[in-house]
């Protein structure tokens, strides 16, 4: 200690400030007068730790399904999708569209039509989202991928028009994959109000057959609620000429997406919205990332109270050290550098948690992506994936860290200010 004074005399350069880290190093490090003082030491620090590990895992864990769940979207969505800002339907033969669709980046321009109506498979009825498509819907997105069956996709031929089910509806309606009899569809006439004495005059009435295949996004959105039909079936069944809900755009294989989107939302205006895929299914994302919030702010909790637990182990070292603090005071080292010790090894002791923790963190992603030893607990197929998805994002690293450092700095202050006052004299 001596020698550490001296050198700061004599060497100008050797600040007060490696002073005060020396000694809180060697406090950290060293053996106490107490044993409990490096038990609860060992616990401060394992605390931030593990509080540390779980908040990397977490986001990590909410960033693997985000990125599961994106993939699936890739499959059924379109790259690009038009529709109108209000209303429901519009008329897609306006010059602004003629001129879009000469885009050299577009390659696949196809029309398409939502609306709800009721589907009867025998004695069972269900409603349903009737999306009616173009011929070319194969080529817009990878459908082929998410068939499940001994048929293909198949929307029509000269005699019959065929319905493709979501696997959830498949089975709400009991139909099976290759049903026999037709499927019976519904819709409200338009402009035309409902006749109580013969309310069926009031429905648009189709009928649809089997392909032989039913589709599997495995999203409850898409598999219970929706069925592909062609789009003048659509057509005829809710009493539309030409208009159509929406244009769905596959754009070539290196084109840039956001420059397309841009540049369809400049010639089409205001009136009309052009969305990619992360922007059509935005409440999905939404909630996913409400529920990545909420649980980074209760970890930030966790992480705070593991924090406080350097209180104790201040406080301990502090009375085991008060032979040195006196020591210290009778060499010139003022209640404020004493102070910065405390708080230095305060410091320390979250740091070292925190990269401890990050490390671990990264370690156990790095092997539940490799193992997947984290399982679901479903089995047999009874989740999309057997294990926990795992994705780690740089800046969510640095997120956890900026806020292990910032919730760690804050508590050792708090914590020093108030042991100085009442153990420092």
């Amino acid at each position: 200690m001596h020698g550490v004074w001296a050198l700061a005399f004599f060497c100008p350069r050797f600040r007060l400030v490696n002073i005060v880290f020396y000694i809180a190093r060697r406090y950290l490090f060293s053996k106490k007068k107490h044993n409990a003082v490096n038990i609860i030491s060992g616990i401060s620090v394992c605390g931030v730790t593990l509080a540390t590990l779980a908040m990397v895992c977490t986001l990590s864990v909410f960033n693997g399904f985000q990125d599961m769940v994106a993939s699936f979207l890739t499959n059924f969505d379109p790259q690009l999708k038009i529709t109108v800002r209000q209303g429901k339907v519009f008329d897609p033969d306006g010059d602004v569209f003629r001129q879009a669709r000469t885009l050299p980046e577009i390659e696949v321009w196809s029309h398409t039509i939502e609306e709800n109506a009721m589907l009867q498979y025998k004695d069972r009825q269900i409603m349903a989202v009737v999306k009616g498509v173009e011929d070319n819907f194969e080529q817009l997105v990878s459908i082929d991928s998410l068939l499940y069956g001994s048929g293909s996709f198949l929307l029509h031929d000269s005699i019959v028009d065929y319905g493709i089910l979501g696997i959830d509806l498949m089975a709400g309606l009991g139909t099976g994959i290759q049903f026999v009899d037709p499927l019976q569809v519904y819709a409200p006439k338009r402009n035309i109000r409902v006749n109580i004495a013969n309310p069926a005059a009031s429905f648009n009435k189709g009928y649809l057959y089997s392909p032989g295949v039913v589709f599997v996004v495995n999203q409850q959105k898409y598999d219970s609620q929706y069925v592909l039909v062609p789009l003048g079936f659509a057509r005829r069944l809710f009493d539309y000429d030409k208009e159509v809900s929406a244009i769905e755009l596959k754009l070539h294989p290196g084109a840039d997406t956001d420059a397309v989107q841009q540049k369809l939302q400049g010639l089409l205006g205001d009136d009309f919205l052009v969305q990619n895929r992360y922007e059509q299914q935005a409440d999905v994302f939404r909630i996913m990332e409400v529920e990545k919030l909420i649980s980074y702010f209760f970890l930030t909790f966790i992480l705070l109270v593991a924090c406080f637990n350097i209180i104790g182990s201040l406080s301990m070292l502090i009375l085991d050290k008060r032979d040195d603090v006196e020591t210290l005071h009778n060499m010139g080292a003022d209640k404020r550098m004493v102070s910065h010790i405390f708080f230095a090894e305060g410091c320390m002791i979250s740091l070292l948690g925190a990269a401890a923790g990050v490390v671990g963190g990264l370690l156990l992603c790095f092997l539940q992506q490799r193992f997947g030893f984290v399982t679901l607990g479903g089995g047999n197929g009874a989740f999309v994936v057997d294990a926990y998805p795992v994705s780690v994002h740089v800046w969510d690293v640095l997120l956890v860290i900026v806020t292990v450092s910032c919730v760690g700095f804050l508590s050792v202050w708090v914590s020093v200010r108030y042991l100085a006052r009442r153990l420092l004299g």
